[in-house]
């Protein structure tokens, strides 16, 4: 069977063998096939640059057309562009081998079925399926073919821009799998683009590349200021989660991104729904109603969060982890790149500096995600002892993903990472003093359970 410590809640994730094998690896092509249920199935697979991808890209592989299953080989290339794959050809699914935003030793895939994310018990069902497998088991033998796409989606992500006015930008694609994209898309855009780290290398030698974390943004926040850039974009290992540097070298955090976009949006679809994950800050969700949209506060997560827009017909999704969703002109899923291209575009129609559009929103108090390192047994235990503690203590709290408490003047979160071992907490309130408060009553709360919330982390910015 599967390994059961890879089975997450939006896809399958391990480390490189040790929890995660190529036999994992065929095993999960080979359930996958049994699971699309039909005689016969089509599937677009691409991958990561990571130095493990090639190894589990070629099991699972094996495990697909052992299932009856014919794939199709789009190569190296971003999440994004895997998803791209899925909507404009003639498949029934797609899978990227990616450890995404993870340390180099990472490793896992992410599906996509009918255009719909497969996530949550679908995910659970392949280990199910996978324990119906034995060597004796007769193959059907699909087919293995392969097609470049990526001109066609560079067409797609240029068109954005095609009327912009000459910016100066900074790329920044952390040696992950967006880097020759990055390259190609440049060059068809106007204005001068300064690349960073664009050559895909799965060991990451320049930094690691989660664009939530700001010590991974410093060599772009330079590069920005010294070479007056008007934005700075980065990328994480797989390309669908953003990080934006504005014309001062300030961080754009992803829910503030989704304001900006969320106002462009609105002016074309009045009244929609715009959904924010539960680590936004209230900023958002009160400028979204003031746009003249619907603001929805919904579950971190990749998968969750695109159901929930099919559930509810929004044009528009943020998560703080820098997943931007677009359904307004383009398919609805995570595309960092296209994100890029849409704020490029709002900035060459305002006339206007990022950071003077960041200083005419209201400012909070606020801290960015904190993470706390956690076993991964434990972590769900936690967070239900610390709803008993809320209800005994009647702390009025929301648990639609972990627990969002409010106080007179902010919220503060804790919930449970799905993707890492840890637990995640932000705060936010209306002045430094009532953030650090907040800080300090979860620190203690923590310690009970030998987990410290360390003071290093206490960074409160206002915006």
């Amino acid at each position: 069977m599967i390994n059961p410590a890879i089975i997450r809640e939006y896809d399958i994730r391990g480390i490189y063998n040790k929890t995660l094998t190529e036999k994992d690896a065929f095993l999960v092509g080979w359930s996958f096939a049994q699971a699309l249920n039909k005689k016969s199935s089509t599937v677009t697979l691409c991958r990561d640059g990571r130095l493990s991808s090639p190894a589990l890209h070629a099991a699972l592989t094996e495990g697909l057309i052992s299932g009856g299953t014919n794939v199709i080989d789009i190569g190296i290339g971003p999440t994004p562009m895997l998803y791209f794959s899925t909507f404009v050809n003639d498949v029934d699914a797609g899978i990227m081998v990616t450890g995404s935003h993870n340390p180099s030793e990472y490793n896992g895939f992410k599906f996509i079925v009918g255009k719909a994310p497969f996530f949550g018990d679908d995910i659970k069902k392949l280990r199910e399926i996978s324990a119906t497998y034995s060597d004796s088991y007769v193959c059907k033998k699909g087919t293995l073919s392969k097609k470049i796409i990526v001109d066609e989606y560079l067409s797609v992500l240029v068109d954005v821009c095609k009327d912009t006015k000459p910016m100066k930008i900074a790329w920044d694609a952390g040696n992950g799998a967006a880097g020759e994209v990055v390259e190609k898309l440049c060059k068809k855009l106007p204005g001068e683009h300064i690349l960073l780290n664009t050559k895909i290398d799965g060991t990451f030698p320049v930094h690691h590349p989660d664009p939530t974390i700001v010590e991974n943004l410093q060599q772009l926040i330079s590069v920005v200021v010294e070479k007056k850039c008007d934005l700075g974009i980065a990328f994480d290992g797989d390309g669908d989660r953003i990080g934006i540097i504005d014309d001062k070298g300030g961080v754009i955090w992803g829910d503030q991104l989704l304001s900006i976009l969320a106002k462009d949006i609105l002016t074309r679809i009045p009244g929609a729904p715009i959904i924010a994950d539960v680590k936004a800050s209230r900023v958002v969700f009160d400028l979204i109603k003031q746009y003249g949209g619907q603001p929805v506060m919904w579950k971190t997560g990749h998968s969750n969060i695109k159901q929930h827009m099919k559930d509810i017909g929004s044009p528009l999704a943020g998560e703080m982890s820098g997943h931007i969703f677009i359904a307004d002109q383009y398919y609805g899923y995570d595309d960092a790149l296209y994100a890029g291209l849409r704020l490029i575009k709002i900035l060459s129609d305002s006339e206007k500096k990022v950071s003077s559009i960041l200083g005419d929103l209201p400012t909070a108090y606020n801290t960015p995600e904190l993470r706390i390192e956690c076993d991964e047994d434990k972590k769900f235990l936690i967070i239900s002892k610390l709803k008993e503690y809320f209800i005994k203590n009647k702390i009025p709290f929301d648990d639609i993903d972990g627990i969002r408490y409010s106080s007179n003047t902010g919220w503060g979160l804790i919930r449970a990472s799905n993707t890492q071992s840890v637990l995640v907490c932000r705060f936010e309130a209306s002045s430094r003093q009532e953030v650090e408060e907040q800080f300090f009553f979860m620190s203690k709360l923590l310690q009970q359970y030998d987990l410290v919330l360390s003071e290093e982390k206490l960074l409160v910015s206002c915006g």
